[in-house]
């Protein structure tokens, strides 16, 4: 009895182990292929497969999800003979997994020796300053590459970036000299039309405030001369209005003789014509006066009386 029950044991095991290989589960976004004695019978694409037992097997199975591979920096000459540095990664998807398996021996290390190939291509025709503000452009040229070169093996490259360009240390630091010359230049540009902008709004301030300035002064230039010939016109209305006789003007004009002496430099007088008459009408006036306070008679004596001259 125990052989037979060794032999039912084995088969059992024969049995587990043929279901285990006969069904296969693929996971979503997968591939896996399938060779019977050597030869590529088909590709299971995901979910529940079944295939022969000991006479299938899976060769490979390959992940179709976008893949993300970063090369390591290469050393690139340039246009004018500089060694630069670059970093690049490339985003690549597999669209064929039996061209992936069959067609190249492994496709990252084929897409890193294009990649590298090809930069240096592109690379060689530009000029470091041209590199290093042409990314965009080299990037473009770079994926229009690999992606017809990697087509047949089965991958779609969808995108290359350059991480890094880094130039030599002694170029490095004389682009840090340049461009702090350059932000010293245009801080001194911006400093000097800061002053120029300054000087400008200072002077049409000081323009304006000189027209403001004249106009006020005009104006109260004007205000003051019209004043004052109200007041001319007052004081002349007045004395036409109190008709006022000779001796009130000799009066007025002997009040005014010690005004014109005032002051050190007055050196010449200049005397009215009529200070004479003035003077005669107003002594004729103290003499009249003078016999009336000692109480005794003068003899009248014929006076001519002139009238004063109009005073427009």
């Amino acid at each position: 009895m125990e052989p037979i029950i060794i032999v039912l044991i084995i088969l059992v095991v024969l049995v587990f182990v043929a279901l285990i290989k006969t069904i296969q589960v693929i996971p979503q976004a997968s591939a896996a292929i399938v060779e019977r004695f050597g030869r590529y019978t088909r590709t299971l694409n995901a979910g529940l497969n079944i295939v022969v037992p000991f006479i299938d097997t899976i060769r490979n199975r390959i992940d179709l999800r976008e893949q993300v591979v970063p090369f390591p920096p290469q050393p690139v000459i340039t246009q004018d003979n500089l060694v630069v540095n670059i970093d690049t990664v490339i985003y690549y998807q597999v669209t064929d997994a039996r061209a992936a398996t069959y067609e190249v021996a492994s496709y990252i290390q084929a897409i890193e020796q294009l990649t590298v190939t090809t930069l240096r291509n592109i690379i060689g025709g530009m000029d470091l300053e041209r590199t290093l503000t042409s990314r965009e452009e080299i990037n473009a040229a770079l994926r229009g590459v690999l992606d017809e070169a990697t087509g047949k093996w089965g991958i779609r490259v969808n995108r290359v970036e350059l991480k890094a360009i880094e130039p030599p240390t002694s170029i490095q630091d004389s682009m840090e000299k340049q461009m702090r010359a350059d932000r010293d230049k245009r801080a001194a540009i911006l400093q000097a039309e800061g002053v120029r902008q300054s000087q400008i709004l200072t002077a049409e301030g000081e323009k304006q405030s000189a027209i403001l300035r004249a106009e006020g002064e005009s104006k109260a230039a004007a205000l003051r001369a019209e004043g004052e010939a109200q007041a001319i016109r007052t004081v002349f209305e007045s004395i036409h209005a109190g008709d006022p006789d000779q001796k009130l003007l000799s009066y007025q004009y002997l009040q005014m003789l010690p005004k014109i002496a005032e002051g050190d430099a007055n050196k010449l007088w200049i005397v009215p014509s009529e200070i004479g008459d003035a003077l005669k009408g107003l002594g004729g006036a103290i003499g009249n006066i003078a016999p009336s306070a000692g109480g005794g008679s003068t003899p009248k004596t014929s006076t001519t009386k002139r009238e004063a001259p109009p005073i427009d």
